[in-house]
């Protein structure tokens, strides 16, 4: 079984309270230190910062396709367990939030088989959440 290790990871925001609400309330992501320009946050074992960044959101319109879908880059997000997975894209699909790539099972019956879903945060930032039901599959070929 692969060792995961946290990662840290900075993001630029253009609204900090918007942004601090869609990762504390949606993904309920608690959150730790901070000051008025940036924010930490837990992000399933990870800490994620949000930078205030002056201008505007602007989604990146660059892709790659992938099992038929075309996946945004760049993106971020975080494997998660299959349980913790099936609850978060129940809670996205009741708080009616847009999908980039609706919840789905990519690479069905193949190497690497995995649940994953694409979304955007309120800044424009494509996360992507994904899980395994066997976790030795993560790096599969």
């Amino acid at each position: 079984m692969p060792k995961i290790t946290p990662f840290h990871l900075a993001i630029p925001v253009y609204n900090l309270e918007r942004a601090r609400a869609f990762y504390r309330d949606v993904l309920n992501c608690p959150e730790g230190r901070s000051s008025d320009q940036w924010v930490d946050f837990d992000l399933f074992g990870h800490q994620l910062v949000i930078h205030h960044k002056e201008g505007e959101a602007n989604a990146s319109k660059d892709s790659n396709p992938v099992d038929g879908h075309d996946v945004p880059i760049p993106h971020f997000g975080v494997v998660l367990e299959w349980e913790q997975w099936e609850q978060l894209a129940d809670k996205l699909k009741n708080l009616e939030i847009q999908f980039i790539i609706e919840p789905y099972i990519r690479f069905l019956g193949k190497p690497g088989e995995q649940a994953t879903m694409f979304f955007l945060d309120t800044e424009g930032n494509a996360l992507e959440f994904k899980a395994f039901k066997d976790i030795g599959q993560l790096f599969a070929k």
